[in-house]
């Protein structure tokens, strides 16, 4: 079964209430609803079939509340392996049909068995193994992994045609299965972590119990494991994690070799060598086999729960949600948001980036308290969780990503720099604005804050200076507050010496939140009245034209060409 939490969609608001049953039933699943038709969704989409393929794409399992056709139609355009397909169900409006569409070996039955169950009704279930035998044989639960998928079709259509069965090795959940048993049948599914042929009479399935305990310094550390576990006679399907030394967390090359294998990368406490690390990580295992001073692997009994073995390498990553809507926050920070354990920002930022999970941490603060919040950050990070650090537009303008190095680059604390830190990119207001009104910022410009909290006023006048001397269009961050209202008539009165009363100004409130404003005007009109600090000021080169838009207001843009046209 999928591990990710589900999204419900929704198009109207006559299906929220179906939504919210079925939330019950998901605790941890996200109601998106269509921008304009739904009030009270979690969170808010304008486009039902780009939605859903991001969403099949990034492996998140999909309930919609629709026809079946309309979700078959949206994504007939992505469906390309069987194999690796997320759960996709069509549900009635009123709960009243729970129709299975996509991703049998993913757990969509066991779902549909759950939202009928849930919900009062029988789920439409039509695939022929798990109407006759009450689970699927291709989809064994968490901690086991199928061996060979097409060999595994034609085991079950030989049980289908009335073949008898025999079972080797412990598979408890088979116990409930109507399964044609015979302990002298010909076909046989095998559970083990030994090494097999693969046969046309056999459907294998390995246990994942097998942890593999390596040093950094090995050379080649994939090849070399799945040379070690080929020489033991064990199935590299059956391998759950690598284990090292947690003073190797930041090593290049064990993270590459989890990825390239497939599997969890684990780390605990130095121990005198590879061996004795395995061995006092997981308890009650069988022997460890100590293949060379930098290997050894280790075999439990049960399957093993990754999650208890060792720590993994904290992760924190500082993420930009764009100027406010939705659709402009980029896939790699949606995805960032959902696996985190612990969010950090402005609280107005944090609650924007939400739903979370009731399992997500929250740790609102105050906008200005970015430096206890990065340091914050790394403490969560270096015990091993997941950790986001918002900031609204792009991370690394005028934003969090600044303060979260310099907290880095400050402290001497080994497990700060063990930490995986990724700075991931977001819309700034700058382009979020520019985007609405045109390209006022098509050519060279200069992006500018005007708050002198962080830097002295006479260096803000001196780089504004040489910046319109340069003539470069002009992006104001902080362009006026409360404790600072005269800043930006000064501002003016610099710009106004290099720049004619005509030249176009932009002035977006709120661009990409409800209630945006946008606004046109020349320089000789614009005043610090009419302006706030949620105000995006930009003000245009020598170069830069206005002229009427259709639907009324105004476009800008810079030309790319400078002094004449090529």
């Amino acid at each position: 079964m999928n591990s990710n939490a589900c999204a419900i969609v929704i198009l109207g608001n006559g299906s929220l209430a179906t939504a919210r049953r079925i939330q019950h039933i998901y605790p941890d699943a996200v109601i998106h609803g269509l921008a304009g038709r739904v009030e009270g969704a979690d969170r808010v989409y304008s486009d039902f079939g780009a939605l859903m393929r991001q969403l099949y794409q990034q492996d998140t399992p999909l309930i919609a509340l629709c026809a079946a056709g309309i979700v078959i139609r949206c994504l007939a355009s992505v469906l390309l392996d069987k194999g690796a397909e997320p759960p996709v169900l069509a549900v009635a409006e009123d709960g009243s049909a729970v129709v299975p569409l996509l991703g049998g070996l993913g757990g969509v039955n066991v779902m549909a068995r759950q939202l009928g169950a849930g919900l009062g009704v029988a789920a439409a279930i039509t695939t022929s193994g798990e109407l006759r035998f009450g689970t699927c044989l291709l989809n064994p639960p968490s901690g086991y992994a199928l061996g060979d998928l097409e060999l595994g079709k034609r085991f079950v259509s030989d049980l289908l045609a009335g073949e008898p069965v025999r079972i080797e090795g412990a598979a408890p959940w088979l116990a409930e299965a109507r399964l044609p048993e015979d302990e002298h049948a010909q076909l046989a599914i095998h559970v083990g972590c030994t090494a097999r042929e693969p046969s046309a009479n056999e459907l294998l399935i390995y246990p994942k119990n097998v942890l593999v305990a390596v040093d950094a310094g090995l050379a080649d550390i994939a090849g070399s494991v799945r040379a070690a576990l080929h020489d033991a006679r064990i199935a590299l399907p059956s391998l759950a994690c690598l284990l090292a030394c947690d003073t190797q967390m930041a090593n290049p090359a064990l993270r590459d070799a989890a990825r390239e294998l497939g599997v969890a990368m684990r780390f605990a406490a130095p121990a005198g060598s590879v061996r004795e690390l395995a061995e006092r990580a997981v308890p009650q295992l069988l022997p460890a086999l100590g293949v060379s001073p930098q290997l050894a692997i280790v075999v439990a009994k049960q399957p093993l729960d990754v999650a208890h073995i060792g720590r993994e390498r904290g992760r924190l990553a500082v993420i930009g949600l764009g100027p406010g809507a939705a659709e402009l926050m980029v896939p790699a920070v949606k995805a960032e948001l959902a696996r985190a354990n612990d969010i950090l920002g402005y609280e107005t930022y944090v609650r924007m980036a939400g739903p979370f999970r009731p399992d997500q941490v929250m740790h609102c603060t105050d906008n200005r308290e970015e430096m206890q919040r990065a340091r914050h950050a790394f403490e969560l990070a270096a015990q091993g969780r997941s950790v986001v650090v918002v900031s609204s537009g792009d991370p690394g303008v005028f934003a969090m990503a600044a303060a979260v190095l310099e907290a880095l680059h400050e402290s001497s604390d080994a497990a700060w720099h063990n930490v995986e830190l990724e700075i991931l990119p977001g819309v700034s207001a700058s382009l979020a604005t520019a985007a609405q009104a045109g390209a006022p910022l098509g050519h060279d410009f200069c992006v500018m804050s005007l708050s002198d909290n962080l830097k002295p006023w006479d260096i803000i006048e001196k780089r504004l200076d040489l910046a319109c001397q340069a003539d470069l269009a002009l992006a104001f961050y902080n362009p006026i507050s409360r404790s600072r209202p005269w800043q930006l008539g000064r501002a003016l009165e610099i710009v106004r010496q290099h720049r004619s009363p005509k030249t176009p100004v932009v002035l977006g409130r709120d661009i990409g939140r409800p209630g945006q404003t946008l606004r046109t005007i020349t320089l000789g009109e614009l005043t610090p009245e009419q302006v706030d600090m949620r105000t995006m000021v930009l003000v245009g080169s020598s170069t830069t034209c206005a002229f009427p838009r259709a639907e009324g207001g105004s476009w800008v843009y810079t030309p790319r060409w400078y002094g004449q046209k090529p």
